[in-house]
């Protein structure tokens, strides 16, 4: 096996590590590891994103799960429209984007790179969502009722499955926020409750992908494995390192991954 494909699966491991680690942020990796370690072509690399940021997250999201930390009403609330969003823009969106996206007489964006432009975007918006000082309220610590905004919750939903569709990303650092703001869940619980959404509406994305994308299974079942694995190692780690310095440190390591997907695809 090439010494830059044992790169590209040891990177799967940390893509797992990371989730344990900090409930999130992995999956914002993927697309590019797959794209540029890998070589897989950045539209079939969004497929294989929804699949092992799916199932990395649903066994995740069971630890969660034995300790009561999942609200299944909010999350069927906010992922109903989330589920309808993500598999109508993988099932006919992503097919009719023409290629290229903008031409020009002096300039032409192609599909892909129109794809991976767009991502590099989305992950500098999540790295500031883990760098900046969150200031955390009551609502972390103190359990009471839910209290539901049908209305933002379901665009929010909306808006989240539609940009999973897109970049393969499973969209955590927007889900998160709202489940506090919206539905006023504690953090631990909005967490728990955010994995089972990712899970549930990648898995549901992929499928739109099953039919107009020829899948190497044998490929992207070793990669989503590896990930899984190293979930647990990140869970185990997560009880040595201090969360706040992890997450701000993989926030500026995601920004340089950004600046680099920028330069290397507009340059």
């Amino acid at each position: 096996m090439e010494s830059i494909v044992l790169i590209g699966f040891a990177a799967a491991v940390l893509i797992g590590v990371s989730l344990g680690l900090i409930g999130g942020g992995g999956s914002i990796l993927t697309v590019p590891v797959l794209v540029y370690i890998l070589g897989v072509e950045p539209v079939l690399a969004t497929a294989y994103s929804l699949f092992v940021v799916g199932s990395t997250s649903l066994v995740g999201s069971f630890t969660y799960m034995r300790k009561q930390l999942v609200d299944y009403r909010t999350a069927v609330v906010f992922a109903v429209p989330s589920f309808l969003a993500v598999f109508l823009t993988r099932k006919y969106l992503m097919p009719a984007l023409p290629d290229p996206l903008i031409s020009w007489e002096v300039f032409e964006l192609s599909k892909n790179t129109g794809i991976m432009v767009f991502f590099a975007l989305i992950m500098l918006a999540a790295s500031y969502s883990m760098i900046r000082d969150r200031k955390t309220g009551k609502a972390e610590d103190t359990e009471g009722e839910v209290k539901f905004n049908f209305p933002l919750i379901a665009l929010e939903g909306s808006l989240v499955g539609v940009l999973t569709g897109i970049v393969g990303a499973g969209g955590g650092f927007l889900i998160i926020p709202a489940l506090v703001l919206l539905a006023k869940l504690p953090m631990k619980m909005a967490v728990g409750t955010s994995l089972l959404i990712i899970a549930a509406k990648s898995l549901i994305g992929f499928l739109g992908d099953v039919g107009t994308q020829e899948i190497d299974w044998k490929f992207l079942a070793l990669f989503t494995g590896l990930s899984i694995l190293g979930i647990f190692i990140g869970s185990a780690l997560s009880k040595k390192i201090e969360e706040k310095a992890l997450k701000k440190g993989f926030g500026w390591f995601v920004v340089v991954m950004a600046i680099y997907i920028l330069v290397k695809e507009l340059v």
